[in-house]
């Protein structure tokens, strides 16, 4: 990263030193700003301490809401009555093991572990790209963020670092392709080429709600799908755009830390022998990913649903990537010979998991953080009140049309800053805003096309975002320094961008009246 020490006395800063723009000078605010905070660790105890006060506080001036779904009265608990903290000390190894990330990112670590210190990912890294332009690598990067949302969250254990790797390979700053991955995957989670679980999770709650109104209303998973669809490339382009010009010269000239390990098969050519291992490797790969195909692709396939349903497939997507990293790590190893005994694998998963040591600690507390941040009900306080203030917009200043749409997308987006789960936020917006705005004319595949929206631009700004430790640790492997100000500091540009755009793109959608998906219309008769 480059240099941004404020000058001193003896060392003067010269014009040219000097940030070149506003936008510059911004973001050299947000990162020192957020770097002058404690460790993560640390903030995430802080963080901890100021929601217990504010639950005693919030508890005590008898804050409560009514769910808009079960009409049950929720009511701000504060965390330190004598349940709380008897919950906090006897399930504080449950919650810690409960944390979500946590064991898809240990168990997928675990496969990617061989085929990392085996050497395969490093030389199949290598190869892609000497073959992928330099000028096609960002924008390679940011699609391959948004396709590994089909893998649920597995785009983050895996897709982050190796943005940040081929960036370091192709002689770019690695923290500029681990941010564009990031953005990929997180900011763009609202796009896709093809269906997803979210697609169909998202329905699930929205017909509920639609029934409200109109009882045999149906909302398929395909309700969004025009639209995901052309978010991709209007997505792709923005990722570009922001980051080789605006991040990459934010972020000036790499150079690595004095004890960095350089994976020298990502930009030396390979020898015969390794050549010979990437090939083998390559055909276990897609051996692999063909073995799975045939557990999914088949209707009496052995990971469909009694129902023919794909549910089973997606519960298996991360056993199924421990298996397809695993093989073609250990065939690399064996044709190379850097695996020549059964314990040779064990020793690169034990590595592996000494390698996620921080990022352990990291979610422990993160995991405490969210689970008492919940048991508060400040997060359904919080959630319930930003649609009430939505409702009080619609009938007291008669926002309506385009900008009411706007205005869901960003109370959505500011909610998403405390609320991570995007079923979770759903449950409790849904029942809310689909029977409102169907009473306004709007669909309820509007509504949700809206809220995913809203839902995605602000996950790479919030620290309440399950990944954000692990994003923490992948950076710091490049630049010890990098917190979470740094982090902040390089995506804040993504999440700008993303949003406009890609509130830009279902307004101009609303505008023109295309369907959002099959059967899947902007408008209804309002009764």
């Amino acid at each position: 990263m480059a240099d941004r020490t404020p000058p001193t006395e003896a060392s003067p800063e010269t014009d040219a030193d000097q940030p070149s723009g506003l936008s510059e000078r911004f973001l050299n605010m947000v990162e020192r700003t957020g770097n002058a905070l404690p460790e993560p660790v640390t903030l995430f105890f802080i963080f901890i301490g100021i929601t217990m006060l504010v639950s005693l506080i919030v508890s005590a001036l008898g804050v409560s809401v009514e769910h808009p779904r079960t009409g049950e009265i929720i009511t701000v608990e504060s965390l330190f009555s004598g349940d709380n903290i008897q919950r906090l000390f006897t399930d504080m190894a449950d919650t810690f093991a409960d944390f979500p990330p946590l064991g898809l990112v240990l168990v997928v670590m675990l496969g990617i572990g061989v085929a990392d210190k085996s050497g395969f990912i490093g030389a199949a890294l290598g190869s892609f790209m000497r073959a992928v332009p330099n000028a096609l690598l960002t924008m390679t990067i940011v699609f391959t963020g948004i396709m590994s949302n089909m893998a649920v969250d597995a785009g983050y254990v895996v897709v982050i670092p190796l943005g940040a790797l081929l960036f370091y390979g192709a002689g770019r700053h690695p923290l500029a392709g681990l941010a564009a991955a990031f953005a990929g995957v997180s900011a763009g989670f609202s796009a896709n080429l093809l269906p997803s679980a979210l697609d169909v999770l998202l329905a699930s709650f929205t017909e509920p709600a639609a029934h409200v109104i109109e009882p045999e209303y149906a909302v398929t998973a395909l309700a969004n799908y025009y639209l995901i669809v052309a978010l991709v490339p209007a997505f792709v382009i923005v990722g570009w755009l922001i980051t080789d010009y605006v991040v990459e010269p934010y972020l000036g000239d790499y150079e690595p830390p004095e004890d960095f390990e350089e994976d020298e098969s990502t930009s030396d050519n390979l020898t015969e022998v390794e050549q010979k291992g990437l090939l083998w490797g390559s055909v276990a790969f897609f051996a692999a990913i063909a073995g799975a195909a045939l557990l999914i692709i088949p209707e009496g396939g052995a990971l469909r649903g009694p129902d023919g349903g794909f549910e089973p497939a997606f519960n298996a997507i991360v056993g199924l990537m421990v298996v397809i990293f695993f093989l073609p790590g250990l065939v690399y190893g064996l044709v190379t010979e850097k695996i020549k005994r059964d314990k040779d694998v064990t020793d690169m998963m034990s590595e592996t998991m000494s390698d996620l040591g921080v990022y352990i600690v990291l979610a422990f507390a993160a995991a405490h953080f969210v689970a008492m941040f919940s048991w508060s009900n400040l997060d359904m306080v919080v959630a319930i009140k930003g649609a009430e203030f939505l409702e009080l917009l619609e009938t007291s200043v008669g926002l309506s049309g385009i900008p009411l749409i706007i205005a869901f997308i960003f109370v959505s987006a500011f909610i998403n800053l405390f609320v991570g789960s995007a079923s979770a936020k759903w449950a409790i917006m849904g029942p809310t805003f689909v029977p409102m705005l169907m009473l306004m004319g709007y669909s309820p595949e509007l509504t949700q096309a809206a809220y995913r929206i809203g839902d995605s631009f602000t996950n790479i700004l919030t620290p309440l975002l399950p990944y954000f430790p692990l994003i923490i640790v992948f950076a710091q492997r490049y630049d010890k320094n990098a917190g979470i100000g740094s982090i902040i500091a390089v995506m804040l540009p993504y999440s700008i961008a993303f949003g406009l755009i890609g509130t830009i793109v279902l307004a101009v959608w609303i505008f023109f009246g295309i369907p959002l998906g099959p059967d899947a219309p902007l408008f209804v008769d309002a009764p």
